[in-house]
């Protein structure tokens, strides 16, 4: 899969504090993959408000905090030592799995739960949602729902559309499926361990939602690339949030 970086434009910063998007345990007030951003159904910069009943879509959360969140995306990468530096580190990453992509591998994501990480819904089969009839967009969703609970006995209730592209019946049958928000992204951290932007300053803030997508041969290892960016966070005064704190 590794291309999560092929989509269309994320909300503006700022947006997003509606249904449960919003300040986080530290309170305060702030809001992801490619060169051109997530797609909505509105286009380039649209607005991400969801109709009633609608979950939100957020790539930015507002918060006063100096947090960051990393989201990894599909499961393709089952890097030991990746386990060995969220537990060390006390990580609270989220991963969007695709159970066509992870395959076997659920046993690699059982151990990274035991350690922390959050296991939320990237779909079934990892097709592009955008244009698809409601019922193969509620298929995909809510038959990845309901594998992570049979597997793992748990629910998400995050979801990130493949390749950041979405319309109205997506949330609608996200909405369905038990999803209460719709995650995106400001910022993808490469295979090369670089980060790119889809919107804004290109320079890391609070409330940045990171993702990293699965890449077919990096140069870097799942574990090089987190531990580079964490040195930058450092740097910078940032630490990791955990993204269910903030947006649920």
């Amino acid at each position: 899969m590794g291309t999560e970086t092929e989509a269309g434009a994320g909300a503006e910063a700022g947006e997003g504090t509606e249904a449960g998007v919003g300040k986080g345990p530290g309170g305060g007030a702030g809001r992801s993959s490619g060169p051109s951003g997530p797609s909505g159904p509105s286009g380039p910069s649209g607005p991400n408000r969801p109709a009633p009943g609608r979950p939100p879509v957020v790539d930015h959360v507002p918060t006063r905090d100096k947090v960051v969140f990393l989201t990894y995306d599909d499961g393709a990468e089952r890097d030991p030592r990746f386990i060995d530096l969220v537990r060390r580190r006390r990580l609270p990453v989220s991963m969007f799995l695709t159970d066509s992509v992870v395959g076997p591998g659920y046993g690699h994501f059982a151990r990274l739960r035991s350690v922390g990480a959050s296991l939320q819904n990237h779909t079934l089969d990892h097709p592009a949602l955008r244009g698809l009839p409601y019922a193969g967009q509620r298929a995909e969703i809510c038959g990845q729902q309901r594998k992570l609970t049979s597997r793992f006995g748990i629910r998400p209730h995050l979801f990130r559309p493949p390749y950041g592209t979405y319309d109205t019946t997506t949330l609608r049958a996200a909405a369905d499926c038990g999803i209460k928000a719709v995650v995106l992204w400001r910022v993808t951290l490469e295979g090369d361990g670089t980060l790119t932007y889809t919107r804004g300053a290109h320079r890391l803030a609070p409330g940045d939602i990171i993702s990293v997508p699965a890449g077919e041969t990096p140069p870097l290892t799942l574990a090089e690339r987190t531990t580079r960016l964490l040195r930058e966070l450092e740097e910078r005064g940032l630490k990791v949030g955990r993204l269910e704190d903030y947006v649920r």
